[in-house]
């Protein structure tokens, strides 16, 4: 049956097809233990790793929105605790100013009135000096008139006992 020389590649014969299955066989056989199975194992392990990195950055842009949402709520914070301090430094700068001028009123209320009184008080003493220094000056001409009139006159002796009475009750 089995004769080398008949053997032609083209036409198989049942003993070569058998052993070619089995050479196959065991080839795949040893194909899917050392090559495939690590391949296909590798490429599952990639795919994981790849899906688990994939849902980190899905978290970590999660996470960049909330922050970024946390962010801008603290910054609105910030602005609106700014602008308030600033209206309190307003209001406060307002109060400040209203106060001076009110102690600024008070301290020119104060030395106009003392001004006043001083004006009152001098224009006395001015006055109180012209009535004195008037009334020196009447005593001196009267005197003076009286030296001249009073020569032994009593008619005028007389009088001027009147007056020097008249001033006493004054």
């Amino acid at each position: 049956m089995f004769t080398l020389l008949s053997f032609t590649p083209f036409q198989p014969t049942p003993g070569l097809a058998f052993w070619s299955l089995v050479i196959f066989l065991i080839f795949l056989y040893l194909m899917k233990k050392y090559a495939v199975g690590p391949i296909t194992e590798a490429l599952s392990n990639r795919e994981t790793e790849i899906a688990n990195a994939l849902d980190q950055a899905k978290r970590a842009r999660e996470e960049m929105s909330n922050l970024k949402s946390e962010n801008e709520k603290l910054l609105a914070q910030a602005r609106e605790e700014r602008s308030k301090m600033l209206q309190e430094a307003k209001d406060i700068k307002g109060q400040i100013i209203a106060e001076a001028k009110e102690k600024a009123k008070e301290e020119a209320n104060k030395i106009v009135s003392n001004a006043m009184t001083d004006i009152e008080n001098q224009k006395k003493i001015a006055i109180t000096e012209v009535k004195n220094e008037l009334g020196a000056l009447a005593i001196s001409i009267a005197e003076k008139v009286i030296k001249k009139e009073l020569k032994g006159n009593a008619e005028q002796e007389a009088f001027v006992n009147t007056l020097v009475k008249d001033i006493h009750l004054n």
